[in-house]
């Protein structure tokens, strides 16, 4: 295969693809149908101009007819009154009219067969045109109703483009959170450690909190023995012994 061959061949399977996907079986069966009206009416149209013809040439053979009746009366008139040259004359223009009568009547005879033909043509067509519109619109009930389940069920599955883009919307949102949250865990072991220093002054590493802790032990004890030293002795006594026998029991 040469290579505008395979060109060619690229571009007509690309082409091939790009029109099935475009193509709406709906739309495919309207124009189809629209197309055999179009033809119907063609047809019609033509039994209509071949009955018109034949029509003419009937009016024509009955004026002729009319012609050939007065000429046989004049015919018969110029007898009567001795004058058989005129009857000769007339009888003469009769018998040229029989030979345009029958020419006439020849073409009346092959219209009326070609009426009969179309209009047969015609009824057979329309039988054709009703049958596929009854099909059409069985193909296009069948072919609505399958593309309504297909996407019902992608709908269902999640696996529907719109459907779709909007579940990597949620997962993509869902990573984010999560991996925000672990950022945050991390960063608030790291202060808590010492590991990274807090620019606020709002977090203390462990040493000071440490330093903290005892420093504040130091101040309960130191209040606890100003407290015992403002006591009276015997209440001290007595408050003591209290004690002694509750921690006892």
């Amino acid at each position: 295969m040469s290579i505008f061959q395979r060109i060619a061949t690229i571009f007509g399977a690309k082409a091939n693809k790009a029109l099935d996907k475009a193509e709406n079986p709906n739309e495919t069966l309207d124009y189809s149908y629209q197309k055999q009206l179009e033809l119907l009416q063609k047809v019609r149209r033509g039994v209509a101009d071949v009955a018109t013809s034949r029509k003419r040439l009937e009016l024509q053979i009955n004026q002729l007819e009319q012609q050939q009746n007065k000429l046989s009366g004049q015919a018969q008139k110029a007898m009567e009154i001795g004058r058989e040259d005129l009857a000769r004359e007339a009888l003469t223009r009769k018998s040229g009219l029989t030979q345009q009568i029958t020419d006439l009547q020849s073409q009346h005879e092959g219209l009326q067969g070609e009426e009969q033909k179309l209009t047969l043509a015609s009824q057979r067509l329309q039988a054709k045109v009703d049958a596929f519109r009854t099909k059409k619109e069985t193909l296009k009930a069948t072919y609505n109703a399958a593309d309504a389940q297909t996407k019902i069920g992608e709908a269902f599955s999640g696996i529907s483009e719109e459907l779709g883009d909007v579940g990597m919307a949620v997962q993509r949102a869902e990573d984010k959170t999560a991996s925000l949250q672990a950022r945050a865990g991390a960063v608030d072991e790291l202060l808590a450690s010492g590991a990274l220093d807090d620019v606020t002054g709002t977090q203390k590493d462990d040493i000071t909190a440490q330093l903290d802790s005892l420093s504040s032990d130091n101040d309960v004890e130191m209040e606890l023995q100003r407290m015992r030293e403002s006591l009276p002795v015997g209440s001290e006594k007595q408050d003591q012994k209290s004690l002694e026998g509750e921690d006892q029991q």
